[in-house]
């Protein structure tokens, strides 16, 4: 997304500086182009068989299936969007404020990764999103490489320009965010991105084909993926500067827009084309150059909003809002004013983005916001601290730099949303940010809540630890991320009222943790999950700590547990839960915490009766710290969970269909399956190995990256939604049951020969069964074979010899089959279709191809190779790569009319067709 210049009323001093994207929107280090997430390495490495995410051209897209997207079954998304309550003033941050502006997040999910977007794994360090309660839709912003590019073409150490392969138009979410997404109410939405340099030779031309009826195929696929990954829309990007959008293609663009949006799904528009000429131009206001890709005369309805171009000033945002509601449109749904996370630093540098220019005179956004990169408090670290070619955002020890970063971001550089505008007095040079320029987005969007009925239940677990922790133990002593069981974040970080000091707050990781010189509390831990929310301080006077805004039923079974750890000396002081109730919002009704001045031995748990309140409603729940009169010096609370329940919660029974899908032997791997409860009884599963915790997910299936042990049981818990785990479903395992040490290897043929060692205790005793089948094909192809006893190996014949992905699982006799996963010999490739090159007046021009895996062409004219220019450097290669030769580039004129020509194609393997031209 590209800034220009259009202002009215203003000539400003800037200069266009291009985020050309999905490779992320920084700027250039000197090694490492900041904001990518370089691959992890040691234990914290993708597994060998883990699931990832990959991005999608539009002839993938066309050719997509469930079953031949690689990865898909466990790439999905089950948790269903959550309605949010009502707005109620009374409990806002800022009571004044309109709670009908809306926000539009995109930005990374765990970061920038190419070929490392996991749901869920064993590092701490990932960027991990918190502040849902601001968010109304999440898009992501990323570059992925495109199904079948080979890792080893990506080399982080090279500079981001020799990037020589090919990313996906399409970018869809990862499926853990959009759990976390529509358990918070916010709807999660793709990125469609087309763009000159990033893109290379890929244009809208291919995604706006239509069949003889006039149809969009990819368009149907699109809304097909959104089904089933269980996403809420796509985000329109056309930035393709050199040629534009042609006149005669824009009916066809609103219309493919508007077959998504009649099919349910959100669709908003970047503001970058002139609706007449198709010309990319940034508008930077909401005018009649780019509304129709909103409303159109003659179409109506062709998307839901349109994300503004960045430079914009107080007139140009009020002429959108006019022109929104000339077309009897609410500019609040419809217009999002961008705004450039990564680019201006907490407005260190000169400061473009000052959303009181979307102010109107009572004080009120005249329209909703939209913000890009909001991730840069944690990818732009070191580019921060001065050095863009360290790695510090993937290193534990500066994390708490960008939890504090986050909330200046969000809350204001105050860490408190109810005083979140700008401070030129508040010292943030210890995460090298600033708050005299930045005023946080609590100032202009108020918080929402999913918190409604009358069960809740929270740990503060923020969705990755560097431990996790089971009732004040820690059950895995591994790192981990993994948002697909964040807890619904505190609604206000941090809202402490109070007459005398403040005492500090923050999420407790646990004893090594580096938490900063600004955080004096003893680590601890977490009561279950990776963290727990810890205060301390200075106690000396009430202090009063709103969580969250809520609107939760009580009646005469309510009941409030609170289960906290006091590490710090006995005194005088009181714990007490404030309710805020609906019928009186400015009273805070404590109710006492026995005996919780005393230190304590560890987690202890209160219990507190609610049925006083019965029949009322809470609006807002917090904590307060109460003196007593006398000021306790280095007080310490840790809060590790708040469950709050009447009993119309049902504890969930024992899953069931509890099995081993894939074991996978060579790398002590596993693919668990189950059978998944409606979400309104189960809100996630919780997976164990020997008691040791793994994992949770609202799903069906879970990956297991690295087993503890070669054998053992496993089991499963499902949580109900008042927090309380069922019994658990169990099975055992045994890897050192099973053949070991499975080789798979091809002669010229494509053959396969498979061999393996016999378990100690087996010694060749009964027959092995070998079936392969294909997988992630919409051809399957199966082939079984039997194995006399006391054999070590076997060879597979008639396979195909395309490459394809398969599954080989070995069985002995009758017992569970062990896993192997690979690829099948590739010895063939199919030429480039003569019909698919174009000739007019002379000139040559070549479609991309439809094969799957092909990487270059080489076109030679009388034998000599042609030579193509590539994006981003000046350099010329002999041949075309795909992803990275120019679109231009792919139209030719031979140096003379008689000249032979013939086109060479080649594909990731190695494998070369020639296809003669003339």
């Amino acid at each position: 997304m590209t800034r220009k210049l259009k202002l009215k009323g203003i000539i400003p001093k800037v200069t266009a500086l291009a985020i050309t994207s999905a490779l992320v929107g920084q700027l250039v280090a000197s090694s490492v182009y900041a904001g990518d997430t370089l691959p992890y390495t040691g234990e914290s490495a993708k597994g060998a068989n883990q699931p990832y995410q990959h991005g999608y051209t539009s002839a993938q897209i066309l050719n997509w299936t469930p079953e031949s997207d690689i990865y898909g079954e466990l790439l999905r998304a089950h948790v269903p969007l959550q309605p949010r309550n009502d707005a109620f003033a009374a409990t806002q941050a800022y009571p004044e404020l309109s709670p009908d502006t809306q926000l539009f997040t995109m930005s990374g999910d765990y970061g920038n990764a190419f070929f490392d977007s996991t749901p869920y794994t064993n590092e701490f360090s990932q960027y991990l999103f918190n502040y849902w309660q601001y968010t109304d839709y999440y898009s992501y912003w990323h570059g992925m490489a495109s199904a079948g590019v080979p890792e080893e073409l990506y080399d982080p150490n090279k500079e981001w320009t020799e990037r020589y392969f090919e990313f996906g138009i399409l970018n869809i979410p990862n499926p853990a965010y959009t759990n976390a997404a529509h358990k918070n109410g916010v709807r999660s939405i793709a990125n469609i991105f087309f763009s000159d340099n990033d893109r290379g030779p890929q244009t809208y031309k291919q995604m706006l084909v239509q069949d003889e009826d006039g149809n969009f195929p990819v368009a149907v696929k699109l809304a097909e993926m959104a089904k089933y990954y269980n996403y809420d829309g796509y985000f329109f990007n056309q930035e393709e500067v050199a040629r534009g959008v042609a006149p005669e293609d824009i009916p066809s663009y609103k219309k493919f827009m508007q077959y998504l949006r009649d099919q349910g799904l959100y669709v908003q528009w970047y503001d970058s084309t002139i609706n007449t000429t198709g010309e990319i131009q940034y508008q930077n206001e909401f005018n009649e150059l780019n509304s129709p890709f909103v409303q159109d005369t003659a179409l109506g309805r062709v998307s839901d909003s349109i994300f503004l171009n960045y430079v914009w000033n107080h007139e140009m945002l009020q002429d959108s809002r006019d022109h929104a509601i000339s077309l009897g449109l609410d500019p609040l749904e419809t217009v999002f004013a961008g705004v450039e996370g990564g680019h201006d630093r907490f407005g260190r540098w000169k400061q473009l983005y000052d959303l009181r220019n979307n102010l109107d005179e009572n004080g009120q956004p005249m329209n909703s916001i939209a913000t890009l990169g909001a991730d840069f408090t944690h990818n732009a670290l070191d580019e921060e601290m001065g050095d863009g070619s360290t790695n510090h955002r993937a290193e534990d020890e500066y994390q708490w730099m960008t939890f504090v970063r986050d909330r200046a971001w969000w809350s204001g550089p105050n860490q408190d949303p109810t005083e979140a505008r700008r401070n030129t007095s508040v010292d943030l040079s210890d995460v090298y940010a600033s708050g005299a320029n930045w005023d946080g987005i609590a100032a202009y969007l108020t918080e929402r809540s999913v918190v409604n009925g009358s069960n809740f239940a929270t740990n503060f677990n923020t969705g990755h630890g560097l431990q996790y922790y089971e009732n004040g133990k820690v059950s895995n002593d591994t790192e981990w991320s993994n948002i697909n069981i964040q807890d619904i974040p505190v609604t206000w970080q941090w809202w402490m009222d109070s007459e005398g000091d403040k005492l500090s707050v923050d999420f407790d990781y646990g004893p090594t943790y580096e938490k900063g010189a600004r955080y004096q509390y003893d680590s601890i831990g977490a009561f279950n999950g990776g963290s727990s929310l810890v205060v301390n301080g200075d106690l000396n006077a009430e202090n009063f700590l709103r969580l969250y805004k809520t609107d939760l039923s009580v009646n005469a079974q309510s009941t409030l547990e609170l289960t906290y750890n006091k590490p710090s000396k006995s005194d005088k002081s009181s714990l007490q839960v404030g309710l805020i109730l609906e019928d009186d919002p400015s009273h805070v009704v404590k109710v006492n915490v026995p005996n919780s001045g005393k230190q304590t031995k560890g987690w202890t748990t209160a219990s507190l009766d609610l049925s006083a309140y019965a029949g009322q409603k809470i609006a807002a729940f917090g904590l307060v710290f109460d003196p007593n009169g006398k000021t306790v010096e280095d007080y310490q609370m840790n809060i590790g969970e708040l469950r709050i329940f009447d009993g119309s919660a049902a504890k969930p029974d024992a899953p069931t269909g509890f099995h081993i899908a894939k074991s996978l032997t060579n790398t002590d791997e596993l693919v668990v399956e189950w059978d998944m409860e409606d979400y309104s009884k189960v809100k996630q599963y919780n997976l164990y190995e020997n008691e040791s915790y793994v994992g949770g997910i609202y799903d069906s299936t879970y990956y297991i990256k690295s087993l503890k042990n070669r054998s053992g049981e496993l089991s499963i818990r499902a949580v109900g939604a008042d927090g309380r785990e069922s019994e658990p479903a169990t099975l055992s395992y045994n890897l050192d049951a099973a053949v070991q040490d499975i080789q798979v290897k091809y002669n010229k043929q494509g053959d396969a020969t498979v061999s393996w060692k016999y378990p100690k205790k087996t010694k060749g005793k009964e027959a092995i069964e070998l079936t392969l089948r294909t997988e992630y094909t919409n051809e399957p192809f199966t082939k079984i074979v039997q194995v006399k006893k006391g054999k070590s190996s076997a060879v597979l014949t008639g396979l195909p010899t395309n490459g394809e992905h398969y599954v080989l699982n070995i069985a002995i006799g009758k017992q569970q089959p062990v896993t192997v996963t690979g690829q099948l010999a590739d010895h063939q490739i199919t030429p480039y279709a003569k019909e698919k090159v174009t000739v007019n007046d002379g000139k040559y021009t070549l479609a991309l191809p439809d094969l799957e895996d092909w990487y270059k062409i080489y076109v030679y004219e009388n034998e000599v190779p042609r030579e193509f220019g590539v994006t981003y450097v000046t350099q010329k290669f002999p041949y075309i790569i795909r992803g990275r030769t120019k679109l231009s580039e792919m139209t030719f004129t031979p140096a003379s009319s008689s000249s032979s020509l013939k086109l060479v194609i080649e594909d990731y393997a190695g494998n070369k067709a020639t296809t003669i031209l003339r």
